[in-house]
């Protein structure tokens, strides 16, 4: 989506004040990605076992949710100019937490399916506009401003995370498969609880209309081996947030292992803008990119080439280090090659490359899952599309 300038933002007038707003969008974030985007994955192994699907059904889910959110990304797009970003953050926000409750009220595929998709769409409209609300805090300060959109997205969805794998696997386990449907209603229930501060932050950014000025064309072709690269990554990430705990369930992990390592990914997550800025604010090419990818293949090929233990943990900790700072180092390239009246657009074509990616990869892996029946086969599978795309990623050379 579009960014939207901070200079074109109302913001509330302490630190104080907007470090509570910073602590309310983070929120939203949680909603909108680390439980309608990634909670999924801690669910899979007992909606499958209870439900009878095989791998493609089950990954189908999540790419339902990835088409969802092209859908909203698009949408967000054309509504932006017409309605303020804090409206939608809001509306995404209901309506995401809306979605989350109706998902374990039906076991039906069809069901299923629906809410999927249209927690990605909601999802999308908050997620996207969560960022230009954050630009809007502390305008005087960059490296505040900076330091706040990084944990906008790094702790927001790790919290996420950590939240879902401290207690999902340990419920499933406690009460059998046939109680997922309770699952969704807790996420739901913990969604409604987060709705006040998100919304209240939300209202406290009260942005003008847009300003339409017009964006010099893109370099297509001198960026090329960037957008190649961000397709990788969402051709790959996606498998490994999806099939990690059906892999670890049928290697017969038990649930307080499951648990662990879904934590420490998520901790991992919330640590990872602090471990990376310096490399974002040095290099102006691709190698940010290539570096992220390199370190989410490792991540995503560990538990299958040394299965144990340790090396689960390991890989936890690599993948979640380096998993939500791959759009940071596309943004960051973004902003350090091209004029500013051109930021908006290559984004929004950034996000578009990686959507339509992310959408093929969990339908994709799941077929290869059920094709050799064995997840593991897709998990090493997703670290060679990773490395491919690192490698491409390295192609790309300052403008």
């Amino acid at each position: 989506m579009p960014p939207v300038s901070p200079d074109d933002l109302s913001m509330p007038s302490t630190p104080t004040r907007q470090w509570v707003v910073l602590a309310g969008l983070a929120l939203g974030v949680t909603v909108t990605n680390g439980f309608a985007r990634f909670a999924y994955g801690l669910m899979l192994p007992a909606m499958k076992s209870e439900m009878g699907w095989n791998y493609a059904q089950a990954g189908w889910l999540n790419t339902a949710n990835a088409i969802g959110y092209i859908a909203g990304a698009i949408l967000t797009m054309l509504l932006i100019r017409h309605i303020s970003p804090a409206r939608l953050f809001a509306f995404g926000l209901i309506t995401t937490t809306i979605a989350l409750l109706a998902t374990g009220l039906n076991a039906a595929l069809w069901w299923q399916t629906l809410w999927r998709i249209l927690a990605g769409i909601f999802g999308a409209m908050s997620f996207s506009t969560a960022g230009a609300l954050a630009a809007g805090l502390f305008q005087g300060d960059p490296r505040r401003n900076a330091l706040a959109i990084a944990i906008l997205f790094g702790s927001g969805g790790g919290l996420g995370i950590v939240l879902t794998g401290a207690t999902l696997p340990l419920m499933l386990d406690r009460f059998g498969p046939a109680s997922w449907p309770m699952g969704w209603i807790l996420i739901g229930i913990a969604s409604l609880s987060f709705l006040p501060l998100g919304l209240w932050a939300a209202l406290q950014m009260r942005p003008p209309a847009q300003s339409q000025t017009k964006a010099t064309p893109l370099p297509l072709r001198r960026i090329l081996p960037e957008m190649a690269g961000y397709a990788g990554f969402g051709l790959g990430y996606i498998v490994y947030l999806t099939f990690l705990s059906a892999w670890m369930t049928e290697q017969a992990a038990g649930a307080g292992f499951i648990a662990l390592v879904w934590v420490i990914l998520g901790l991992s997550i919330c640590v990872s803008p602090l471990v990376w800025r310096p490399v974002l604010m040095r290099f102006n090419s691709g190698l940010p990119l290539a570096l992220i990818l390199s370190g989410i293949a490792i991540g995503s090929a560990l538990p299958v080439v040394l299965p144990s233990g340790s090396a689960l943990l390991i890989s936890a900790v690599v993948f979640g280090l380096s998993v939500f700072m791959a759009p940071g180092a596309v943004t960051n390239f973004t902003r350090q090659n091209l004029p500013p009246e051109s930021w908006a657009s290559a984004i929004s074509l950034f996000t578009v490359v990686f959507a339509v990616a992310q959408t093929l990869g969990p339908y994709g892996a799941g077929l290869v899952g059920d094709l050799f029946n064995n997840i593991g086969i897709s998990l090493l599978a997703a670290a060679g599309l990773l490395l491919a795309g690192a490698i491409l990623a390295l192609l790309q050379k300052p403008l």
